[in-house]
């Protein structure tokens, strides 16, 4: 990478949203920023479980199914207490005693009901699992295929961590919201429908009495809620940001090493840290404080309905166990208003977690395939650059007024200071950004007729910051061209100098790098790259700062195999070390954005100007 790019890649901005796992929210509870477009959010996510629609079907038929069974269990069990108590008052009078032949039919019931009840739970519960898993598996797929049909100057604007959340973050937490809220939306409106039913059934002065403790649970709940919410969002953000911050540390680690860096960072983690803990400790405790609320509230409405049913049964308006099988609705009444309550903050956090993943699933895409496009096949690479304007920001032109002819197989090196635009004309070139004037052309096509996809498989790219993935060395080098054989890597290992050294290492071709290709050194990484480029055998090749990290002695042995690489190519070299073009048959020499000085090494030295310049200030003491 070259330094046009890194101090891009450093003015960047972190978002709030940190990747890796501690960038999520926890759900149950917890409130978690809110979504712009709620309805629109929640509209898309239905639509996008349309094709489920038949087994949320059978989801909502068995979680209403299980509720229902469950419901019964308190009127049967208290006519078991009914039945129990009669039989005892009536032993006592001596005129009879407890039939327990019938309370253990009554039970066996209660039983089959309640067995019952457990299976239809279990098989809402895993057709509910597999459709969030099958959603979750495609918005994943979804945004991994985007990810490679999205513009490049979307990721100039976002972070790789915002990114990452979406794919980790965001869609776990839709995961668990599918997976959790839709099941417990059936069974508690069921459930408060059904008990309510029931309660009805044995009293209606007892509901009535039931009922009336549930606006004062309920405003002290919104109450809470309320005053908890800024602190949840407050904590949300103070996450992303240690998250982000652990990630950056950890990534620069040997900087802050070597830099002694270590006060520094410690202070900022334990400031960050310290504010996170205040706002989590004030939301965790206004949270906590609904459970105790609601059970205080609860209990001061069972001691009204035993007093309102002792009154009533000695009125004989009820039985006995009427008094019991409504304490138990009465607690199975308030137990799933709770858990809406709890499922309206989740759907909240589902909704923000939606319309993040859809907003980027719906943002724009680059052009990957035009009408009629222009074929590559027997391309002759000649470039020509046409009065090229660009800037990465349209009000900034970065690329003033660019303009050059390289003929095929011509070695092309760009010099020029640090972002005078070396890097951003090869990447113009490739169609990572289009021009915002001028054209660009290869064997006279405008490169906006050629298909993107198409257009970049005639490039081969060697950059200072090599890019090898966790596999074998052999699987690493064919990534260049996946139809390739064993021999044809290995041929193309030995035109990169890189086979002797391959030879002798523990697996040789089968040797696996690890995650940071560590277990390589820095040149011998460069030589698996360049085999990689000459296996993929691209018809224009770009070198950018390719040997600007190893020693001269490695130098050598990379310059060698780029030589390999080069010869019959068209070639544009970008270096800072202007020892290593001085055989290009043209260096186009940038400063500001534009060409101000062109021709061979030998004319440009003779001409004594900015080249000149720039060529002995290297070789100044």
């Amino acid at each position: 990478m070259s330094s046009e790019n890194k101090s891009l890649n450093q003015s960047k901005g972190r978002g709030p949203m940190g990747g890796g796992p501690m960038g999520g929210g926890p759900m149950g509870g917890m409130g978690g920023p809110k979504a712009k477009d709620f309805k629109g959010s929640i509209g898309k996510l239905a639509d996008y479980m349309k094709e489920f629609k038949i087994r949320l079907l059978f989801v909502f038929l068995f979680a209403v199914g299980s509720t229902i069974f469950s419901i019964v269990g308190p009127k049967i069990l208290g006519n078991v207490t009914t039945e129990i108590f009669e039989g005892l008052v009536e032993k006592v009078s001596g005129t009879g005693g407890i039939d327990f032949e019938r309370i253990g039919k009554i039970l066996l019931v209660l039983l089959g009901l309640y067995v019952i009840s457990s299976i239809f739970s279990l098989i809402q519960g895993f057709i509910m699992t597999d459709i969030s898993q099958k959603v979750t598996f495609r918005l994943r797929k979804n945004i991994s295929e985007k990810i490679n049909r999205m513009p490049m100057n979307y990721f100039d604007k976002t972070t790789h961590g915002e990114v990452l959340s979406r794919v980790t973050n965001d869609v776990e937490t839709l995961n668990m919201s599918l997976n959790q809220s839709v099941q417990q939306i059936i069974t508690s409106t069921t459930m408060i429908i059904g008990v309510l039913a029931m309660m009805l059934s044995i009293s209606f002065t007892m509901t009535l009495v039931a009922v009336l403790t549930l606006p004062v649970s309920m405003g002290l709940i919104m109450f809470i809620m309320k005053k908890s919410q800024k602190y949840f969002k407050e904590q949300q953000e103070y996450l992303g940001h240690v998250n982000g911050q652990v990630e950056e540390v950890f990534s620069g680690h040997n900087i802050v090493k070597v830099f002694n860096g270590e006060v520094k960072v410690i202070e900022d983690f334990n400031k960050a840290n310290d504010t996170l803990y205040k706002t989590a400790w004030k939301s965790q405790f206004l949270s906590g404080m609904m459970h105790p609320i609601m059970m205080f509230v609860g209990n001061l409405g069972y001691v009204a309905v035993a007093i309102m049913g002792g009154y009533l049964t000695v009125k004989k308006s009820i039985e006995v166990g009427d008094i019991q099988s409504f304490i138990q609705y009465v607690r199975n009444f308030n137990q799933p208003i709770a858990q809406l309550a709890q499922v309206s903050n989740q759907l909240q956090q589902t909704a923000a977690a939606a319309e993040r993943v859809f907003e980027f699933l719906e943002e724009e895409e680059e052009e990957a395939s035009i009408f009629n496009p222009v074929s590559t096949e027997n391309i002759d690479s000649r470039v020509e650059f046409k009065h090229v304007k660009f800037g990465y920001d349209p009000e900034k032109t970065i690329i003033k007024d660019f303009s050059a002819k390289i003929e095929p197989g011509q070695k092309i090196a760009i010099v020029g200071p640090t972002g005078a635009g070396k890097t951003t004309i090869v990447k113009l070139l490739m169609r990572f950004y289009d021009i915002n004037e001028g054209s660009i052309f290869i064997d006279g096509n405008n490169i906006r007729d050629f298909n993107r996809g198409e257009l970049r498989q005639i490039f081969g790219m060697v950059l200072q910051d090599t890019w090898l993935f966790n596999g074998t060395i052999m699987e690493n080098i064919r990534y260049g061209k996946e139809s390739a054989t064993d021999q044809e890597v290995i041929e193309a290992a030995r035109a990169a100098h890189a086979h002797h050294f391959i030879s002798t290492l523990p697996d040789g071709y089968q040797m696996v790098l690890n995650e940071e290709a560590s277990n390589v050194s820095q040149g011998q990484k460069q030589l698996l790259t360049i085999a990689r480029a000459i296996l993929a055998d691209p018809k224009i090749l770009i070198l950018d700062e390719a040997t600007s990290s190893v020693d001269t002695r490695t130098e050598i042995r990379i310059q060698k195999a780029m030589d390999n690489l080069m010869h019959g190519r068209t070639s544009f070299i970008i270096a800072h070390r202007l020892s290593t073009i001085r055989d290009a048959d043209l260096i186009l020499v940038m400063k500001d954005g534009d060409i101000i000085e062109q021709g061979n090494h030998e004319n440009l030295i003779s001409e004594n100007g900015f080249y000149a310049s720039l060529y002995n200030s290297q070789f100044e003491m």
